[in-house]
């Protein structure tokens, strides 16, 4: 920025604004906030700035205040006219007005969509195109059925990148098939709210919730009561707890839609609330989850 004509105080002011916003706007977002003691939105915002910066501080957001009855020369710099005033500054130059946004979730969203945009690697965290391979093996390991090696793959990665959704999830997963349920659980409430809402950590919920349907069972006492009552709905719904906590998805699946069939409404529409919750701990894309999704609407449709 222009420093000539500027007396000392003003030249240590731009120096400052070079050291504290320009150099860490080379790598991270920066938040810039003008403001002055005797503005009163000022002083309703500003803690709320604060609050969203330390949230996101591991994700490469930095928070900077500016009194412009202290910084004068920076504020005409930047031609403030009114208070308060935020920006957005990446790699040193404004990429958002942020004004006009008073709302935690009004500025939370627009922050999201600016990382997104920017594709911001918070500092010491590791690009995402190293993170991918690690996942996607964590994912096989955990495929192939070795739940145990690969939660041990995902609690490394998570090192590397401890904000990643798509880690935290795998992570999740795999201590729920190792029987470490108790671990997940924790893991899941203990994440910060804009990570818990991410589809990765929903499926991982999800999971858990299947996986705590019902305590693994032998199943032929219920096959005996549905055997002699075929009409007893929640037996058939016992039945595909018990299936979804021995792991056997197809048999649930089976199970739900056989129950969904004879009685779409049983109970408040739990067999069909179940049967969704097993397609999203299985994955929404997923191919498995995909053909059933069509036996349920060929059953619901026809």
């Amino acid at each position: 920025m222009a420093t000539l004509g500027l007396n000392q105080a003003e030249r240590e002011s731009m120096e400052r604004f070079e050291a504290e916003v320009i150099a860490p706007s080379m790598s991270a977002l920066v938040i810039l906030d003008f403001w002055a003691e005797w503005c009163g939105p000022c002083k309703q915002l500003g803690p709320l700035l604060e609050k969203i910066a330390a949230d996101y501080a591991a994700k490469g957001v930095k928070l900077v205040k500016v009194d412009v009855d202290q910084d004068k020369a920076l504020a005409a710099q930047f031609q403030i006219q009114s208070i308060p005033t935020v920006y957005a500054i990446y790699q040193g130059q404004p990429v958002a007005d942020l004004t006009n946004y008073r709302s935690e979730g009004q500025l939370v969203k627009a922050i999201d969509q600016l990382l997104g945009q920017l594709k911001i690697v918070p500092e010491g965290a590791a690009p995402k195109a190293e993170i991918e391979p690690l996942v996607a093996m964590g994912e096989q390991v955990l495929a192939e059925g070795d739940a145990a090696r690969a939660a041990s793959i995902f609690a490394q990665v998570r090192d590397l990148a401890p904000n990643d959704p798509a880690v935290l999830g795998g992570l999740a997963r795999s201590l729920i098939s190792a029987g470490q349920r108790d671990e997940a659980q924790a893991l899941l409430d203990g994440l910060a709210p804009e990570l818990a809402a991410k589809p990765e950590l929903a499926r991982a919920r999800a999971a858990l919730e299947v996986a705590s349907a019902a305590p693994a069972a032998d199943t032929s006492e219920i096959e005996a009561r549905i055997a002699a009552q075929p009409d007893d709905l929640e037996a058939r719904y016992e039945l595909s707890g018990a299936y979804m906590a021995a792991g056997q998805r197809d048999q649930a699946a089976d199970a739900l839609l056989e129950l969904i069939g004879r009685d779409r409404e049983w109970n408040e529409g739990a067999a069909r609330a179940r049967f969704l919750q097993l397609l999203e701990a299985q994955g929404i894309g997923d191919s498995w989850s995909s053909a059933q999704r069509r036996r349920l609407s060929a059953l619901l449709f026809t």
